[in-house]
């Protein structure tokens, strides 16, 4: 496995992956950049281009560990549009269970490829934000960024 660090807007991102596909993105707070591998050097790119506003969809060889049932959960995830967001509980209808609500939000939870594939458009069935791997702050970043038309102070 391949590994790199990167500085982003919401700290230091830590990329592994192979020839397979990406598997694993971390954020953290503190870090050292490192030199990227060719192997991550199209998911490096992307990141930035998403950083930067010029990208609104990865396209990238996906690779994470995980159950079935979470794969199909974190294939879910990248229906969700840009700038939109759903509920835990539509989530799981598109899922074909409402019943499930618990399981999925724990495959959401699970997913290791957290802003590529977004869990952070998840939120919970009353608008609010609710848990995020990477801290609800940084849930709130990026449902910032990706607001297409944030609305403008009047004052």
């Amino acid at each position: 496995m391949d590994s790199c660090i990167i500085d982003t807007p919401l700290g230091f991102a830590q990329l592994t992956g192979d020839a397979a596909g990406i598997s694993k993105l971390t954020i953290k707070d503190e870090g050292i950049i490192t030199t990227i591998p060719k192997t991550l050097k199209s998911a490096v790119h992307q990141l930035q281009n998403y950083f930067d506003g010029s990208r609104t969809a990865f396209d990238l060889l996906y690779n994470p560990k995980g159950t079935p049932f979470q794969k199909k959960v974190w294939k879910a995830l990248q229906q969700i549009p840009y700038g939109s967001t759903i509920s835990y509980m539509e989530l799981s209808k598109r899922l074909g269970d409402p019943k499930a609500i618990r399981a999925v939000a724990n495959a959401n939870s699970k997913n290791p490829l957290w802003i590529i594939v977004p869990c952070h458009r998840v939120i919970g069935s009353n608008g609010n934000l609710t848990g995020y791997a990477g801290g609800l702050h940084r849930k709130e970043w990026l449902l910032n960024h990706e607001t297409p038309n944030p609305q403008q102070s009047l004052f």
